[in-house]
C-alpha cells in the first residue's frame, strides 16, 4: 500500500516514495525541487537543529570493533600488535601471524598464503595496486612510508596528510585519528584544535578508542565535563585503560560529592561505573588469546 504525505511547502499530497526529501535532515518532503527551494529559509533552523542532533547521536554511539579476519577477535588497540599485509590488504593480529609461522606456512601471509615481498620495489608495487582498488589501509600504509622516508620515498609530511585524508575517506579510522594528531601538533599544518577535534570525531564515529580518549581530553579542557566523561565511558568500554582510569576517578570524586566534576552532578553513578567496568573487562578478554600472548613474547 502506498503511503502519502504532504509537501512541506505547498501542502500538496503525494506518494511519499516519489517526493524529494530534505537532503540534510530527512524530516520533511517536497513535491518538487521548486518547493524545496521555496521552503529552504523557513526550514533552515529546524534543519540545522536536527542535523546537529543526528551528529550527536552518531558521535556518542557505540561502534563494533574491527576484527581480525582470521580469528574474528577484535583487533588489539595497540597497533603494533597487528600487521598490515601488502598482498591482500588485510590487517591481521600478530597472534594469527605467529600461528602461521609455527605451522607449515612459515612466512606466508596468514590470510591469503602469499609469500612476503622480495624487496622494497615489490612492496611498493603491491601497496599501489591495493590503492588502485580503493583499499583505505593501503593509503594509510603509503602515508607511513612518506612519514618515515622509507621504501625509496623521501620524507614528506604534506604527502602524509594527503594520503591519510584519502584513507579516512575510504573508511580507515586510524587515518582520521592521525590527521587529528597532525592538526593538534602542527605536523606540516598550522596547529588547529578545531580541525583536530573534527578529525578525532570522524575517527571516533568509525570506532577509534584512541580518538575518543583525545576528544574526552579536549572537551575537558573546554570545560565540557559531562561530554568529556561520555567520551571516556565509551572509550573505556572499547578497552582503553587510560579512559577507564579517568572514569574511575570521576566516580570516586562523585561519591565524595565533588559535583564540580560534571555538568550534571552525580553523572558517573555506581551503575554507570559498574557497567563500564564490566564492558572494559569483557573487551579486554575478547582481545586476548593464547596465540596473541605468545606473539607478544616471541614474534619478530
Amino acid at each position: 500500500m502506498e503511503s502519502t504525505t504532504e509537501c512541506a511547502a505547498c501542502g500538496k499530497e503525494g506518494n511519499s516514495d516519489d517526493m524529494n526529501n530534505c537532503n540534510k535532515c530527512n524530516m520533511v518532503k517536497y513535491c518538487n525541487a521548486a518547493c524545496k527551494k521555496k521552503h529552504r529559509t523557513k526550514h533552515k533552523k529546524a534543519c540545522e537543529r536536527r542535523v546537529a542532533e543526528l551528529r550527536e547521536e552518531q558521535l556518542f554511539k557505540e561502534v563494533e570493533p574491527e576484527e581480525c579476519p582470521l580469528c574474528f577477535l577484535p583487533l588489539p588497540l595497540n597497533a603494533s600488535q597487528s600487521t598490515f599485509q601488502s598482498c591482500c590488504g588485510k590487517i591481521i593480529c600478530n597472534g594469527c601471524i605467529y600461528a602461521m609461522q609455527m605451522s607449515e606456512g612459515k612466512d606466508l601471509c596468514a590470510f591469503c598464503r602469499t609469500p612476503p615481498a622480495k624487496d622494497n620495489k615489490e612492496q611498493l608495487k603491491r601497496v599501489k595496486k591495493l590503492m588502485d582498488n580503493g583499499n583505505g589501509r593501503a593509503f594509510h600504509q603509503f602515508a607511513g612510508y612518506y612519514a618515515q622516508g622509507i621504501n625509496g620515498l623521501a620524507q614528506n609530511y604534506q604527502k602524509v596528510n594527503e594520503f591519510l585524508l584519502k584513507a579516512g575517506e575510504l573508511g580507515y579510522a586510524m587515518s582520521y585519528f592521525n590527521l587529528g594528531q597532525a592538526h593538534r601538533d602542527g605536523i606540516s599544518v598550522v596547529i588547529d584544535k578545531k580541525k583536530a577535534q573534527y578529525y578525532y570525531e570522524l575517527a571516533a564515529m568509525m570506532g577509534s578508542a584512541h580518538a575518543r580518549y583525545n576528544l574526552g581530553l579536549l572537551e575537558a579542557q573546554a570545560g565540557n565535563a559531562h561530554r568529556s566523561l561520555k567520551h571516556f565511558v565509551l572509550a573505556a568500554k572499547a578497552g582503553d585503560n587510560a579512559s577507564l582510569d579517568l572514569v574511575k576517578e570521576a566516580f570516586v570524586l562523585n561519591q565524595q560529592n565533588a559535583r564540580r566534576l560534571t555538568d550534571e552532578g552525580g553523572w558517573i553513578t555506581k551503575d554507570i561505573y559498574a557497567t563500564t567496568l564490566r564492558a572494559y573487562h569483557q573487551r579486554q578478554k575478547e582481545m586476548t588469546s593464547d596465540m596473541r600472548e605468545k606473539a607478544k613474547l616471541l614474534l619478530v
